[in-house]
């Protein structure tokens, strides 16, 4: 059994992650930025918590010490806002959402890097998202090619592009982005599949095991294109 921390997990697909995870027997950390929400939440799963906002360096650097030696890291906490047309976009809106999406996810996995070294079963999951495929964005005919969120699109081909580099440097550790598919989480208005539904690929991506692939864009029905 693993030790893994969920950021962002006191709701949503974070926490349907987490919970799958514990039933599942393994000893599951969950980050909120809340620590009312993220306490209840962990209760409620079986977990524990660790308070953690990841545009926090000093609150991820106590986390670190507080959860001590990780297997696998899902880097899940992520916003859909703001939501602006790219030629209104300022500095400060693609401030808001890349520190989130996008720093958030290098300054969490720069920080437990050292515990993973140490693991044997080392993997890193970046939950991001089909839209911000380049690929499918540029295909006129994708479901998806239309859909708004232009910056959230950027964050997430963003993320993608750091998953590559990271597996690259760091072969001991399986390093993966997971698009887990449109899901009906508070964020999205309710609107997608189930949270659990979401978390099932997600989980069975972050625990593949040591020969399980790595620099991977995986969603549930296997590869997605760049």
């Amino acid at each position: 059994m693993a030790v893994i921390l969920v950021t962002g997990a006191s709701r949503g697909i974070g926490y349907e992650t987490a919970r799958t995870l514990v039933a599942a027997g393994h000893t599951v950390w969950l980050g909120a930025r809340d620590p009312e929400r993220g306490r209840r939440a962990a209760k409620e799963v079986g977990g524990h918590f660790v308070h953690l906002d990841v545009t926090d360096d000093s609150l991820i650097e106590t986390a670190t010490h507080a959860v001590g030696e990780l297997d696998i890291l899902i880097n899940n906490a992520g916003v859909l806002e703001p939501n602006v047309a790219l030629a209104d976009a300022t500095t400060e809106h693609l401030q808001a959402i890349f520190d989130t999406n996008v720093f958030g996810p290098v300054r969490v996995t720069n920080a437990f890097l050292p515990a993973l070294s140490r693991s044997g079963s080392a993997a890193v999951v970046n939950v991001t998202s089909s839209i911000g495929s380049l690929a499918k964005s540029a295909d006129v005919n994708d479901e998806f090619s239309a859909y708004p969120q232009d910056l959230y699109r950027a964050s997430k081909a963003a993320l993608n592009m750091f998953t590559v580099q990271y597996a690259k440097a760091h072969p001991g550790v399986r390093v993966n982005c997971v698009d887990p598919g449109l899901t009906g989480t508070d964020m999205m208005g309710g609107f997608g599949q189930p949270p659990a539904v979401a978390a099932a690929t997600i989980v069975k991506v972050a625990t593949l095991g040591p020969e399980g692939p790595t620099g991977q864009f995986l969603g549930a029905d296997g590869v997605v294109p760049w």
